[in-house]
Protein backbone atom coordinates (compact mmCIF):
# COMPACT_ATOMS: atom_id res chain seq x y z
CA UNK A 1 0.00 0.00 0.00
CA UNK A 2 0.95 3.60 -0.49
CA UNK A 3 1.06 5.64 2.71
CA UNK A 4 -0.08 9.21 3.27
CA UNK A 5 -0.34 11.61 6.22
CA UNK A 6 -2.84 14.37 6.95
CA UNK A 7 -1.47 17.88 7.06
CA UNK A 8 -2.21 20.00 10.15
CA UNK A 9 -4.70 22.30 8.43
CA UNK A 10 -7.21 22.38 11.28
CA UNK A 11 -7.25 22.99 15.01
CA UNK A 12 -4.66 24.92 17.04
CA UNK A 13 -1.89 23.08 15.18
CA UNK A 14 -2.93 24.69 11.88
CA UNK A 15 0.03 27.03 11.42
CA UNK A 16 2.30 27.88 8.52
CA UNK A 17 5.27 26.46 10.40
CA UNK A 18 3.60 23.12 11.18
CA UNK A 19 2.29 22.67 7.64
CA UNK A 20 5.73 23.34 6.16
CA UNK A 21 7.56 21.16 8.70
CA UNK A 22 5.30 18.15 8.22
CA UNK A 23 5.20 18.45 4.43
CA UNK A 24 8.94 18.66 3.96
CA UNK A 25 9.70 15.97 6.56
CA UNK A 26 7.10 13.61 5.09
CA UNK A 27 8.58 13.94 1.62
CA UNK A 28 12.11 13.47 2.94
CA UNK A 29 11.06 10.29 4.78
CA UNK A 30 9.53 8.81 1.62
CA UNK A 31 5.80 9.06 2.32
CA UNK A 32 3.59 8.96 -0.75
CA UNK A 33 0.99 11.65 -0.11
CA UNK A 34 -0.23 14.57 2.00
CA UNK A 35 -3.89 15.33 2.68
CA UNK A 36 -6.11 18.20 3.80
CA UNK A 37 -9.64 18.30 5.18
CA UNK A 38 -12.53 20.71 4.55
CA UNK A 39 -14.85 22.54 6.95
CA UNK A 40 -16.22 26.04 6.47
CA UNK A 41 -17.93 26.74 9.80
CA UNK A 42 -18.55 25.48 13.34
CA UNK A 43 -22.24 26.15 14.12
CA UNK A 44 -23.10 26.98 17.72
CA UNK A 45 -26.36 25.04 17.39
CA UNK A 46 -25.73 22.34 14.77
CA UNK A 47 -28.66 21.13 12.69
CA UNK A 48 -26.81 17.88 11.90
CA UNK A 49 -25.26 15.46 14.37
CA UNK A 50 -21.63 14.53 13.85
CA UNK A 51 -21.44 10.77 13.31
CA UNK A 52 -17.90 10.32 14.58
CA UNK A 53 -18.54 11.35 18.20
CA UNK A 54 -20.71 9.46 20.70
CA UNK A 55 -22.90 12.48 21.47
CA UNK A 56 -22.94 13.92 17.95
CA UNK A 57 -20.99 17.03 18.95
CA UNK A 58 -18.55 18.69 16.57
CA UNK A 59 -14.81 18.43 17.31
CA UNK A 60 -13.38 21.67 18.62
CA UNK A 61 -10.71 21.46 15.90
CA UNK A 62 -13.34 22.38 13.30
CA UNK A 63 -13.44 25.93 14.66
CA UNK A 64 -10.17 26.74 12.92
CA UNK A 65 -9.61 25.29 9.44
CA UNK A 66 -7.18 26.52 6.80
CA UNK A 67 -8.54 26.28 3.26
CA UNK A 68 -7.60 22.80 1.97
CA UNK A 69 -6.66 23.79 -1.57
CA UNK A 70 -4.74 26.92 -0.56
CA UNK A 71 -2.72 24.80 1.86
CA UNK A 72 -1.92 22.33 -0.92
CA UNK A 73 -0.78 25.14 -3.23
CA UNK A 74 1.60 26.30 -0.48
CA UNK A 75 2.83 22.74 0.05
CA UNK A 76 3.27 22.23 -3.71
CA UNK A 77 5.62 25.21 -3.78
CA UNK A 78 7.74 23.68 -1.02
CA UNK A 79 7.90 20.03 -2.15
CA UNK A 80 8.86 18.21 -5.33
CA UNK A 81 7.39 14.73 -5.63
CA UNK A 82 4.89 13.88 -2.91
CA UNK A 83 1.22 13.59 -3.98
CA UNK A 84 -1.27 16.19 -2.74
CA UNK A 85 -4.85 15.22 -1.90
CA UNK A 86 -8.09 16.43 -0.35
CA UNK A 87 -9.86 14.17 2.10
CA UNK A 88 -12.28 15.46 1.20
CA UNK A 89 -13.27 18.64 -0.62
CA UNK A 90 -17.03 19.02 -0.14
CA UNK A 91 -18.18 19.94 -3.61
CA UNK A 92 -21.14 22.17 -2.81
CA UNK A 93 -18.96 24.81 -1.18
CA UNK A 94 -17.99 25.61 -4.78
CA UNK A 95 -19.40 25.79 -8.29
CA UNK A 96 -18.14 22.96 -10.52
CA UNK A 97 -16.24 25.40 -12.73
CA UNK A 98 -14.41 27.01 -9.81
CA UNK A 99 -13.54 23.71 -8.13
CA UNK A 100 -12.36 22.19 -11.41
CA UNK A 101 -10.30 25.31 -12.11
CA UNK A 102 -8.69 25.27 -8.66
CA UNK A 103 -7.77 21.61 -8.90
CA UNK A 104 -6.43 22.04 -12.45
CA UNK A 105 -4.33 25.02 -11.35
CA UNK A 106 -2.90 22.99 -8.48
CA UNK A 107 -2.14 20.09 -10.83
CA UNK A 108 -0.29 22.39 -13.23
CA UNK A 109 1.70 24.11 -10.48
CA UNK A 110 2.56 20.80 -8.77
CA UNK A 111 3.42 19.12 -12.10
CA UNK A 112 0.72 16.48 -11.87
CA UNK A 113 0.67 15.49 -8.20
CA UNK A 114 -3.00 16.01 -7.32
CA UNK A 115 -5.52 13.49 -5.97
CA UNK A 116 -9.03 14.91 -5.74
CA UNK A 117 -11.00 13.41 -2.88
CA UNK A 118 -14.56 14.70 -3.17
CA UNK A 119 -17.55 14.51 -0.88
CA UNK A 120 -21.13 15.73 -0.70
CA UNK A 121 -20.88 16.91 2.90
CA UNK A 122 -23.31 16.20 5.73
CA UNK A 123 -23.78 19.50 7.58
CA UNK A 124 -27.10 21.24 6.96
CA UNK A 125 -25.54 24.40 8.38
CA UNK A 126 -22.80 24.35 5.76
CA UNK A 127 -25.37 23.75 3.03
CA UNK A 128 -27.35 26.72 4.32
CA UNK A 129 -24.26 28.93 4.38
CA UNK A 130 -23.43 27.83 0.82
CA UNK A 131 -26.98 28.59 -0.38
CA UNK A 132 -27.47 25.01 -1.58
CA UNK A 133 -30.64 23.01 -0.76
CA UNK A 134 -29.95 19.89 1.29
CA UNK A 135 -32.60 17.96 -0.61
CA UNK A 136 -31.71 16.34 -3.95
CA UNK A 137 -28.01 16.69 -3.24
CA UNK A 138 -27.30 13.30 -4.82
CA UNK A 139 -28.87 14.33 -8.11
CA UNK A 140 -26.98 17.63 -7.98
CA UNK A 141 -23.73 15.76 -7.25
CA UNK A 142 -24.22 13.62 -10.35
CA UNK A 143 -24.23 16.73 -12.52
CA UNK A 144 -21.38 18.34 -10.60
CA UNK A 145 -19.08 15.39 -11.20
CA UNK A 146 -19.99 15.21 -14.88
CA UNK A 147 -19.24 18.91 -15.31
CA UNK A 148 -15.86 18.64 -13.59
CA UNK A 149 -14.80 15.74 -15.80
CA UNK A 150 -15.87 17.61 -18.95
CA UNK A 151 -13.92 20.70 -17.90
CA UNK A 152 -10.80 18.60 -17.40
CA UNK A 153 -11.11 16.59 -20.62
CA UNK A 154 -13.13 18.39 -23.30
CA UNK A 155 -11.57 20.94 -25.64
CA UNK A 156 -14.91 22.73 -25.90
CA UNK A 157 -16.95 22.44 -22.71
CA UNK A 158 -20.73 22.56 -22.93
CA UNK A 159 -23.29 21.30 -20.41
CA UNK A 160 -27.03 21.72 -20.05
CA UNK A 161 -28.48 20.17 -16.92
CA UNK A 162 -31.08 20.69 -14.24
CA UNK A 163 -28.63 22.39 -11.87
CA UNK A 164 -25.70 23.54 -14.01
CA UNK A 165 -25.65 25.25 -17.39
CA UNK A 166 -22.39 26.02 -19.21
CA UNK A 167 -22.41 27.61 -22.67
CA UNK A 168 -19.95 26.21 -25.20
CA UNK A 169 -16.63 27.52 -23.91
CA UNK A 170 -12.89 27.03 -23.75
CA UNK A 171 -11.93 26.34 -20.13
CA UNK A 172 -8.19 25.92 -19.68
CA UNK A 173 -5.68 24.97 -18.45
CA UNK A 174 -6.29 21.26 -18.49
CA UNK A 175 -4.67 19.17 -15.75
CA UNK A 176 -1.24 17.67 -16.30
CA UNK A 177 -2.62 14.21 -15.47
CA UNK A 178 -4.49 12.41 -18.23
CA UNK A 179 -7.24 11.75 -18.91
CA UNK A 180 -7.97 13.85 -15.80
CA UNK A 181 -7.05 14.33 -12.16
CA UNK A 182 -7.91 11.13 -10.25
CA UNK A 183 -11.31 11.41 -8.54
CA UNK A 184 -12.01 9.53 -5.33
CA UNK A 185 -15.46 9.87 -3.83
CA UNK A 186 -16.04 9.81 -0.09
CA UNK A 187 -19.19 8.59 1.62
CA UNK A 188 -20.71 5.47 3.10
CA UNK A 189 -24.00 4.89 1.32
CA UNK A 190 -24.85 2.49 -1.52
CA UNK A 191 -25.51 5.60 -3.63
CA UNK A 192 -21.89 6.62 -3.14
CA UNK A 193 -20.69 3.27 -4.41
CA UNK A 194 -23.02 3.27 -7.40
CA UNK A 195 -21.95 6.82 -8.28
CA UNK A 196 -18.30 5.75 -8.30
CA UNK A 197 -19.05 2.94 -10.72
CA UNK A 198 -21.57 4.77 -12.91
CA UNK A 199 -19.29 7.72 -13.62
CA UNK A 200 -16.08 5.67 -13.83
CA UNK A 201 -14.39 7.50 -10.98
CA UNK A 202 -11.01 6.31 -9.83
CA UNK A 203 -12.31 4.85 -6.61
CA UNK A 204 -13.51 5.23 -3.06
CA UNK A 205 -11.98 7.32 -0.28
CA UNK A 206 -13.32 5.70 2.87
CA UNK A 207 -12.75 6.10 6.59
CA UNK A 208 -12.15 3.42 9.20
CA UNK A 209 -14.71 4.65 11.70
CA UNK A 210 -15.84 1.38 13.20
CA UNK A 211 -15.36 -2.38 12.96
CA UNK A 212 -13.09 -3.45 10.12
CA UNK A 213 -15.82 -5.79 8.92
CA UNK A 214 -17.72 -2.72 7.76
CA UNK A 215 -14.75 -1.51 5.75
CA UNK A 216 -14.40 -4.94 4.17
CA UNK A 217 -18.09 -5.18 3.26
CA UNK A 218 -18.02 -1.69 1.72
CA UNK A 219 -15.06 -2.59 -0.49
CA UNK A 220 -16.82 -5.77 -1.58
CA UNK A 221 -19.97 -3.77 -2.39
CA UNK A 222 -18.04 -1.47 -4.73
CA UNK A 223 -16.36 -4.37 -6.50
CA UNK A 224 -19.68 -6.22 -6.85
CA UNK A 225 -21.37 -3.15 -8.33
CA UNK A 226 -18.53 -2.86 -10.82
CA UNK A 227 -18.94 -6.49 -11.85
CA UNK A 228 -22.70 -6.07 -12.22
CA UNK A 229 -22.07 -3.09 -14.49
CA UNK A 230 -19.68 -5.18 -16.61
CA UNK A 231 -16.73 -3.08 -15.50
CA UNK A 232 -13.39 -4.33 -14.22
CA UNK A 233 -13.49 -4.19 -10.38
CA UNK A 234 -9.72 -3.71 -10.31
CA UNK A 235 -10.15 -0.35 -12.07
CA UNK A 236 -11.67 1.09 -8.90
CA UNK A 237 -9.01 1.83 -6.32
CA UNK A 238 -9.46 2.13 -2.57
CA UNK A 239 -7.98 4.84 -0.36
CA UNK A 240 -8.64 4.52 3.36
CA UNK A 241 -8.38 7.27 5.97
CA UNK A 242 -7.43 6.02 9.43
CA UNK A 243 -6.84 7.65 12.81
CA UNK A 244 -4.12 5.64 14.59
CA UNK A 245 -4.38 6.13 18.34
CA UNK A 246 -1.11 4.79 19.72
CA UNK A 247 -1.18 3.91 23.40
CA UNK A 248 2.44 3.25 24.19
CA UNK A 249 3.00 0.42 26.64
CA UNK A 250 -0.71 -0.26 27.03
CA UNK A 251 -1.75 -3.52 25.41
CA UNK A 252 -5.38 -4.05 24.43
CA UNK A 253 -4.75 -7.65 23.40
CA UNK A 254 -7.49 -9.07 25.62
CA UNK A 255 -9.91 -6.18 25.17
CA UNK A 256 -12.73 -7.42 22.94
CA UNK A 257 -13.99 -3.83 22.62
CA UNK A 258 -10.71 -2.43 21.31
CA UNK A 259 -11.42 0.13 18.61
CA UNK A 260 -9.63 -0.57 15.31
CA UNK A 261 -6.35 1.28 14.85
CA UNK A 262 -6.08 1.80 18.61
CA UNK A 263 -3.51 0.27 20.96
CA UNK A 264 0.18 -0.52 20.72
CA UNK A 265 2.19 -0.13 17.53
CA UNK A 266 2.00 -3.88 16.92
CA UNK A 267 -1.77 -4.00 17.52
CA UNK A 268 -2.36 -1.13 15.14
CA UNK A 269 0.08 -2.72 12.72
CA UNK A 270 -1.99 -5.89 12.73
CA UNK A 271 -5.05 -3.82 11.81
CA UNK A 272 -3.12 -2.14 9.01
CA UNK A 273 -2.10 -5.51 7.60
CA UNK A 274 -5.71 -6.62 7.74
CA UNK A 275 -6.79 -3.48 5.86
CA UNK A 276 -4.10 -4.16 3.27
CA UNK A 277 -5.46 -7.68 2.83
CA UNK A 278 -8.87 -6.25 1.96
CA UNK A 279 -7.42 -4.74 -1.20
CA UNK A 280 -6.83 -1.19 0.02
CA UNK A 281 -4.34 0.54 -2.26
CA UNK A 282 -3.50 3.63 -0.24
CA UNK A 283 -3.77 4.26 3.51
CA UNK A 284 -3.78 7.68 5.18
CA UNK A 285 -2.72 8.28 8.77
CA UNK A 286 -4.70 11.14 10.32
CA UNK A 287 -3.84 12.76 13.64
CA UNK A 288 -5.65 16.10 13.72
CA UNK A 289 -8.19 14.97 16.31
CA UNK A 290 -5.63 13.31 18.60
CA UNK A 291 -3.17 14.88 21.08
CA UNK A 292 -0.28 13.70 18.90
CA UNK A 293 -1.64 15.97 16.16
CA UNK A 294 0.08 18.93 17.81
CA UNK A 295 3.51 17.32 17.63
CA UNK A 296 4.75 17.17 14.03
CA UNK A 297 7.93 15.27 14.88
CA UNK A 298 5.99 12.62 16.80
CA UNK A 299 3.49 12.27 13.95
CA UNK A 300 6.30 11.50 11.53
CA UNK A 301 7.97 9.06 13.92
CA UNK A 302 4.77 7.12 14.60
CA UNK A 303 3.87 7.11 10.90
CA UNK A 304 7.28 5.68 10.00
CA UNK A 305 6.73 2.83 12.45
CA UNK A 306 3.23 2.12 11.17
CA UNK A 307 4.19 2.35 7.51
CA UNK A 308 6.35 -0.76 7.93
CA UNK A 309 3.13 -2.76 8.22
CA UNK A 310 1.67 -1.20 5.08
CA UNK A 311 4.48 -1.53 2.56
Amino acid sequence: MKVGITLPNLGPQATRENVLKLATRAEKEGFDSLWTITRILWPLKPQSAYRATPDGSLPIEYQNVLDPLDVLVYVAANTNNIALGTSVADIFFYTPIMLAKRFATLDVLSQGRVLSGLGLGWSKDEYQASNIPFMNRGERADEFIQVMKKIWTDDIVEFKGKYYDIPASKIDPKPIQKPHIPIYLGGFSPNTFSRIVKYDLNGWLGVVGGPLEYTESSIKAIKEQASQANKNPDNFRIIMMTYPNVKEGVSSKNDKNRFPLSGTIDEIGSDIQRVKGMGVDHIIFGYNFLPIGRDVVKMIEISKELSKFAR
